[in-house]
């Protein structure tokens, strides 16, 4: 492993661990009135584009921490749409 794709490795787990907290928080509340929509939207879609260029170059970093990353983000938006009102 190279010390670039370590970094990868490094950035991609602290970008898509930043959102367990707020999912936490989400459901632990059972709400998500100050959670915005569009910026969920937004996010999971450059989340799924960040997942097809991985995939399309074969970067198992950028492949892994994405697909996480959606997961995480679906999670939220989910959460927004039961909890956001």
């Amino acid at each position: 492993m190279s010390g670039s794709e370590l970094w990868g490795w490094i950035a991609g787990a602290f970008v898509t661990c930043s959102l367990i907290p707020q999912l936490i928080r989400v459901f632990k509340l059972k709400s998500a009135k100050e959670i915005s929509i569009l910026f969920n939207t937004l996010l999971l879609i450059g989340v799924l584009m960040w997942l097809g260029y991985g995939i399309a170059l074969e970067l198992l970093p950028v492949i892994l921490w994405n697909a996480i990353g959606a997961v995480l983000v679906a999670t939220l938006l989910y959460a927004k749409l039961k909890y956001g009102r």
